[in-house]
């Protein structure tokens, strides 16, 4: 291996991705946050750690306490709920003291503002505990869902519909900023307990939902939903449709798959579709409330298409604290890039893969460079796996991973890469109807590179463009090796056995040209 590994090169040879970020000390001091959110409806830790423009999960747990129960004929948090909420805060403050982790940053929603006794349940909290709440509006709740959202999904263009308990908040993404943004009285715990059933529910949405649409405007072509009861949904959607892979993030719906399933939920037994999607008895309690919500919110501002993100308040609070430099970053190259640096047997192998086989891959678009280089870095990452099932490996840590900034789409197509990587057959896996997802070209594109990665890690004992050269005329149909005599000993039978399967997958002929010195 060379004695410049990628981690010591200089910040112009990064290219279009820039130098690592966690190399940078600003971007270090992100490396371990942890968060609480006091909602009205659960009461959540999460502790994000890793990659500071794509945060892992470190720790993350939710107790449902139901803080805003009865709010709207009381006025008064729900007294069991207090109790609820204050042992999970205990709870964290211990957990947040064994991770050795500096102070927690806590905010509470709606319940905990608008409650007459949310003042001093918020005194008590810091008094008996030591953690400090901060109390936030509905238009910084807003905000704040909105720059979860760009965390994970930084083109994100439309409305941000954030539905808490006792609230829903709208805000408007674009470009990398949050827009207009407001606050509504439509959560479903606040609508419990509505004289008139479903009619009377409905006829209390609609005319909050018409102010909120003549406010934000019906212009945006997609809308992204934030919160347990809109994933809820999404969820139950999924089951409906028979969808083959259940990760929420970026999973996205039409207005009339939105309207089928929420008939769906109607016609249904709600425990039966409890015990389907795995959805809580107390978050699935106010499924069919919510959907009354959605079914409105969806008719009054006619959405393309309605897209679920999985960062909300909690990752716009981590989102809060990063600099423009990082905020910039491409959230899936920094996950990659980390993952590599864990994981992989060789550090910095990924960037010279992917130096090496871009000859292969030139003129395009960079929506299809950027996973071309997110599959070589993660090329090696699961090699602790069983030899036997390593390409089923990598395809699930592709597929199913906590990353930003990928569609389902592009989820399956890396996977399949990666498992290519390992295997030149996809015949015989577990993944026929996930791969079915992809058009016959994205799956002939995923072999190629997923076998030109297999092919170009027989080199990596060096960089493997000072030992070979790849290059491709695509209209012809040719592919060529260019060898230098120091890598001669590299090139055995295996080593040729898949550059032929490599020019196969391209339907190219190959020639190996032995350079002379």
């Amino acid at each position: 291996m060379t004695d410049l590994p990628e981690i010591e090169l200089s910040t112009q040879e990064w290219g279009v991705f820039g130098r690592p970020l966690f190399l940078d000390e600003e971007a270090r001091a992100l490396s371990r946050v942890g968060v609480v959110d006091v909602g009205s409806n659960s009461v959540r830790l999460v502790v994000f750690d890793g990659a500071a423009r794509s945060p892992a999960y470190f720790y993350n747990e939710k107790i449902m306490c139901g803080l805003g129960a009865g709010l709207r004929e009381t006025g008064r948090l729900n007294p069991e709920g207090k109790t609820r909420a204050m042992a999970a805060i205990r709870r964290f403050q211990k957990l947040a003291q064994g991770m050795g982790i500096p102070p927690l940053t806590a905010v509470a929603t709606a319940a905990v503002r608008e409650a007459e006794d949310g003042p001093a349940f918020r005194e008590e909290i810091e008094r008996e505990t030591g953690l400090s709440l901060w109390v936030i509006d509905g238009a910084e709740e807003a905000r704040l869902s909105a720059q979860g959202v760009l965390l994970g999904w930084p083109e994100a263009d439309g409305l941000v519909c954030d539905i808490g308990g006792s609230s829903m908040e709208l805000a408007v993404v674009s470009k990398g900023q949050v827009g207009k943004r407001i606050t509504s009285p439509l959560g479903p715990l606040k609508l419990q307990g509505l004289k008139g059933g479903r009619k009377g529910i409905k006829d209390h949405i609609a005319p909050i939902m018409k102010d909120l649409a003549e406010t934000m405007g019906t212009d945006h072509k997609r809308i992204y939903l934030v919160g347990g009861s809109w994933r809820a949904i999404a969820r139950i959607d999924m089951e409906r449709r028979n969808y083959p892979l259940h990760v929420l993030h970026e999973y996205r719906m039409s207005s009339r798959s939105v309207t089928d399933t929420i008939k769906f939920i109607r016609k249904s037994d709600i425990n039966e579709l409890r015990a389907k999607t795995g959805t809580s008895a107390s978050r699935m309690n106010l499924v069919p409330i919510a959907s009354e919500v959605l079914r409105q919110l969806v008719r009054s501002f006619h959405p393309k298409e309605i897209c679920v993100s999985s960062y909300g308040i909690r990752e716009g609070m981590l989102y809060e604290q990063m600099p423009e430099s990082v905020r910039a970053r491409d959230p899936l190259i920094e996950a990659c890039r980390f993952s590599e640096r864990k994981d992989a047997r060789m550090p910095g192998f990924g960037k010279q893969l992917h130096n090496f086989i871009e000859p292969i891959f030139r003129a395009r678009q960079y929506d299809k460079m950027r996973l071309i280089r997110a599959a070589c870095l993660l090329h090696d990452v699961t090699w602790r796996a069983h030899p036997d099932y390593r390409a089923e490996v990598c395809f699930d840590n592709a597929t199913r991973a906590n990353l930003g900034g990928l569609t389902h789409k592009e989820r399956i197509f890396l996977g399949l890469a990666l498992l290519h990587r390992y295997k030149n057959s996809r015949e015989g896996t577990p993944f026929t109807d996930l791969i079915a997802m992809l058009s016959e070209k994205e799956i002939q594109d995923a072999e190629v590179l997923g076998k030109a990665m297999r092919f170009g890690a027989m080199f990596a004992v060096d960089v493997p463009t000072d030992l070979a050269k790849l290059t491709y005329f695509p209209k012809k149909k040719h592919l060529i090796l260019s060898l230098r005599p120091e890598a001669e000993d590299l090139f055995g039978e295996v080593t040729l056995a898949r550059f032929q399967s490599l020019a196969s997958s391209l339907g190219a002929r190959s020639d190996v040209h032995h350079i002379k010195v």
